[in-house]
């Protein structure tokens, strides 16, 4: 009979698989090791395993210890299923940028899960980098992985991933590619790889908002490059020890678009259901189409499970919100699909102005319609709010007609978007569209920026 101990004899050898209509216009045969068949469905299998067998041969790491990670998730699943196997309680520090898809997982196998905000500086005491270390400070029998500067991860790497594509395509690989976040993945594989043959191109994909590029390219820390990003598991705000810059040959940049777009193009046009670095990998792939001839053999690693992403990527409302999703935008109502469904927030003449900006916080919007018996009368919104302040303090107990502005113009719907974008001016903030049947919504300049492509 054949069978594994445990899960844990699951990770590992995973397959390679030819890529075809997402790569069109590639010359070369492009191969995708997919990491997802992996138990935890990530690649972040293999170092959490060597990661916590070597803690435990040097005694970090004490049985009925508590594992403490800060994680994008797939880390965290890794040590989950290692913990679960051999008695380990498991603190994960995340992000709040991370899917909900990626926390939910992680509480079912066990994990506690604390969120830490994204935009703070690593240093800041919020970080996750620094709840992290406090966690692991205050828990008694813990151990702090620090998955970004431990050497066990890039060796697991070394061990594992590196001689299983080399096997695999029997000597010929010419690239790997990549997306780094930790650097584990291409520091392991990158350096087994040349080692067995110093002409394979090693390719890191970074993403806006990171810094491993520039820093690549000039020796420059640059904080002028960070700056908050939606890409998932790579890119970083800091240098890891586990990043290996001499044996990187480049980095290509994706945008968090295309990262997604192209998330979503892997599934359709390949039935490969992978995650968000995938998405940017392939991107950076293409972008580096000139750097392949027809006889390389090209190896481009996906992280991790689109499951962990159905929330975000996979679905048209989140993408539609950020203006992902490929779709024409030409009419009126078509800016504002994503919230058409929803009652359009109005003020009466006689309400007071207090009563609207309460509901303009209650609802997070900067104009409102003004109506009476007979319809739309007027506007208000914050600049005529801020200006009727400052005139008179008591300006909140005054009825809104007194403060009120012109209403807004009103357009039919099916009305392009050419027309509506030149209603638009410095005394006039939104446009009323009639979508019929005495149904009116509001259209403002943010639902107009949110259609550019």
């Amino acid at each position: 009979m054949q069978y594994a101990e445990n899960i844990l004899g699951t990770i590992g050898d995973t397959p390679l698989v030819k890529l075809n209509r997402v790569i069109e216009g590639v010359d070369a045969l492009v191969l995708a090791k997919v990491e997802t068949f992996n138990p935890g469905n990530s690649v972040k299998d293999r170092m959490a395993v060597k990661m916590i067998a070597d803690a435990e041969a040097d005694g970090r790491l004490k049985p009925g210890g508590t594992i403490v990670e800060g994680t994008s998730g797939n880390t965290g699943m890794g040590l989950a299923l290692v913990a679960i196997i051999k008695g380990y309680k498991l603190i994960c520090v995340m992000s709040d940028k991370q899917s909900k898809e990626k926390m939910d997982i992680l509480r079912a196998v066990g994990a506690k899960v604390v969120v830490c905000p994204t935009d703070v500086e690593p240093a800041d005491p919020r970080s996750y980098y620094s709840v992290s270390r406090r966690l692991a400070e205050e828990t008694p029998n813990s151990w702090y992985v620090n998955q970004y500067d431990n050497p066990s991860n890039s060796i697991a790497h070394y061990e594992s991933t590196g001689p299983e594509i080399w096997e695999q395509t029997e000597g010929k690989i010419t690239h790997f590619i990549v997306g780094v976040g930790t650097g584990g993945t291409i520091s392991g594989v990158g350096k087994y790889l040349k080692e067995k043959n110093p002409d394979i191109k090693i390719w890191g994909i970074d993403t806006y908002g990171s810094v491993f590029k520039k820093y690549h390219e000039t020796g420059v820390f640059d904080e002028n490059e960070i700056y908050p990003y939606i890409t998932e598991g790579i890119g970083e705000d800091i240098l890891p020890l586990n990043v290996d810059f001499s044996l990187i040959d480049g980095f290509t940049k994706v945008t968090d678009k295309d990262a997604a777009v192209y998330t979503r193009r892997i599934a359709l046009e390949e039935g490969i259901f992978v995650g968000n670095s995938a998405g940017a990998a392939i991107k950076g792939l293409l972008q580096l189409k000139s750097h392949f001839k027809p006889e390389d053999v090209v190896v481009v690693l996906f992280h991790d499970s689109g499951s962990r992403y159905v929330g975000k990527m996979f679905n048209d409302d989140w993408m539609r919100e950020r203006g992902f999703l490929e779709e024409v935008i030409k009419k009126a109502e078509d800016v504002i699909k994503v919230h058409i469904d929803k009652p359009m927030i109005v003020a009466r003449t006689e309400e007071l102005v207090s009563h609207a900006i309460e509901r303009m916080r209650k609802y997070k919007i900067s104009q409102i319609p003004v109506m009476d018996i007979n319809g739309f009368v007027g506007s208000i919104d914050e600049s005529a709010l801020f200006q009727s302040y400052i005139s008179d303090k008591n300006s909140a107990e005054r009825p809104i007609r007194e403060i009120m502005g012109k209403p807004y113009p009103i357009v039919k719907k099916g009305t392009t978007i050419e027309v509506v974008s030149k209603l638009f001016s410095r005394e006039n903030a939104a446009v009323l569209i009639d979508l019929e049947n005495g149904k009116f919504h509001i259209i403002t300049k943010y639902d107009i920026i949110g259609s550019i492509k």
